[in-house]
């Protein structure tokens, strides 16, 4: 009996030569592409990765391929976008934090909106439906992702591993510092509007982070992303539908980490229905 022909897998395209005048600079993007892309006509849902440099290290190209394989997620089209100034480029848009990080915040906003999606666009076959697109990343890559989803309809889905939603407009040290007033993105979403249709995935791990800053027993990495959440809920999302959340008990803030929340985020965005 003749063998079977092994199933076709993931192929990767690293695009070099996309010049961003927004960041002024090169940017470097990974393109993850399902096994029959170039013999369909169909549009894919499309994932857009933060911190796509890391796309290795967190085995995406296994995890895709074993979790279409296993029929457990629909075959999508991922991008990596891999990091410039983390620091001045990720952040939240519309405001710096208070040691002046994120400055470039809303150049990199514009420069995905703008400038990266329409040459995908342009050169691939994407899906045009919003609840067909995510946007999603690591740390302060999940902060951006979260921000950038927050003021565009373009994406219907947001994840975030371990975001940095710490992200604040005064130093913890000073003596006005609030948690309700100076926690940069919740603030935002606080004085945002409800955008039907906008899910959102939070991932945090009680090993995050040792910080505690309001002495409750509950490190500061989770005590932000719950804050966040309630935001949301007081926006109108609805927990367990709008809004997913992950803790792991042994996760650290670190890319083994979010390697293992990387197959629930995929199967909560991209599940395969039927």
């Amino acid at each position: 009996m003749p063998s079977l022909p092994a199933p076709s897998l993931y192929s990767l395209e690293t695009l070099t030569n996309i010049h961003s005048k927004l960041l002024n600079r090169d940017t470097v993007v990974d393109i993850f592409l399902p096994p029959a892309y170039k013999r369909s006509e169909k549009k894919y849902p499309l994932l857009i990765l933060n911190d796509g440099q890391d796309g290795k290290s967190i085995q995406l190209k296994e995890t895709l391929e074993s979790l279409v394989l296993a029929n457990d997620i629909v075959e999508i089209i991922v991008v990596g976008v891999h990091a410039g100034d983390r620091m001045q480029e990720y952040g939240v848009a519309r405001r710096a934090d208070f040691k002046k990080r994120g400055s470039k915040a809303k150049n990199y906003t514009r420069f995905i909106l703008t400038e990266l999606i329409p040459y995908l666009e342009y050169q691939y076959s994407i899906s045009c439906e919003p609840t067909q697109r995510a946007i999603a990343g690591f740390s302060l890559g999940g902060l951006s992702a979260v921000d950038i989803a927050w003021h565009t309809d373009y994406f219907g889905k947001v994840g975030a591993f371990s975001g940095s939603f710490w992200w604040r407009k005064r130093d913890i040290t000073s003596r006005f510092y609030s948690n309700q007033q100076d926690r940069i993105i919740h603030q935002q979403i606080r004085s945002g509007r409800f955008q039907p249709g906008l899910k959102f995935w939070f991932q945090a791990g009680l090993k995050d982070e040792v910080s505690d800053r309001d002495k409750n027993g509950v490190i500061d990495s989770i005590d932000d992303t719950l804050d966040l959440i309630v935001e949301l809920t007081k926006k109108g999302y609805r927990p367990f539908h709008d809004i997913q959340y992950l803790e792991m008990e042994n996760g650290e803030h670190n890319l083994p980490t979010w390697s293992k929340a990387m197959p629930y985020f995929l199967k909560w965005a991209f599940p395969k229905t039927s």
